[in-house]
């Protein structure tokens, strides 16, 4: 009755299409246009090429392993950066995050001199006969570099906005940290999870700066397709055009595929909180809590 006599309004307001139709005109017209130099007839000579199927093999394998690199050290990095309280805090987050507005050549160099012949740790591994620098590995360490912080940005402002209540009931009932972490904290955060891999998949994908300062430019070694794409620039403006939608298509590709194969997302935190309570806690199998210290 009162909607009839005091019709609500739901929905954006109009103003800000404007703004929006202009931010999505200036991610959208680049692409269109560069998809519009490109001539087709010598597209697929251009992408066939052995220098360029190799960097893109190469691509695709160090990004990958990048990834899965930024998982395992992002993951366990953004849980002290959301969990813990102590006075040196932020500036470590500051220090973690900086690789985003570094120039991406500051962090080549800065890894150069950290596991080049002459770095800090490169020295010693030289001396142990492993080469890290202008190899394979070397790319590997710059995309996770720069990569690294998209992931760690992501999973701390999920858990910070999550917070830790679900995780208090879990050990409230007798589960140990342990426990909480793998049963109740990672299916929380699991599509923040899988929204910060992309991002540092697709930063991975397209590094440049850092990779050509500390890995060089070998082909089948160290050339990624972003390296190619500049050397082609220089030498074949069109297959660098055709080079760079090849990149577009991949990243594209990449990206609504692991969107779709993450199943549909959690509608709130409450939800994903009581799923992960009630997955872990099922009466007869987990400890009994302690309701006597909890009066």
């Amino acid at each position: 009755m009162a909607d009839r006599v005091f019709p609500v309004r739901t929905g954006l307001p109009r103003w800000l299409l404007l703004p929006s139709a202009a931010g999505f005109a200036l991610v959208l017209l680049p692409l269109a246009a560069l998809a519009g130099g490109v001539q087709w007839s010598r597209f697929f000579t251009a992408v066939r090429t052995t220098a360029s199927q190799d960097a893109l093999w190469l691509s695709l394998r160090t990004a990958t392993a990048s990834t899965v690199l930024c998982v395992l050290l992002g993951v366990p990095m953004a849980a002290v950066l959301a969990r813990s309280r102590w006075r040196g805090l932020p500036l470590l987050r500051a220090m973690v995050l900086l690789p985003l507005v570094l120039p991406p050549v500051v962090g080549g160099i800065a890894l150069l001199y950290t596991f080049g012949r002459q770095g800090l740790l490169g020295k010693q591994l030289e001396a142990a006969g492993i080469h890290i620098a202008f190899s394979t590995t070397a790319v590997v360490l710059a995309q996770t570099f720069v990569a690294l912080p998209f992931l760690v940005l992501t999973l701390e402002g999920a858990m910070r906005t999550a917070g830790n209540h679900y995780e208090q009931i879990a050990a409230t009932l007798g589960a140990r940290p342990t426990t909480v972490w793998w049963r109740v904290t990672l299916p929380l955060l699991r599509p923040a999870l899988l929204s910060g891999a992309v991002l540092s998949f697709a930063r991975a994908l397209g590094e440049f700066g850092a990779t050509i300062t500390f890995a060089g430019s070998l082909q089948g070694r160290t050339r990624t397709l972003p390296l190619e794409i500049y050397l082609e620039r220089e030498a074949d403006p069109d297959a660098a055009v055709a080079l760079s939608v090849l990149l577009v298509i991949v990243a594209i590709l990449i990206v609504l595929i692991a969107y779709r194969r993450s199943g549909p997302m959690p509608g709130t935190a409450l939800q994903s909180g009581r799923s992960a309570i009630r997955e872990w806690w099922r009466p007869g199998t987990q400890p009994r809590p302690d309701t006597g210290a909890n009066r």
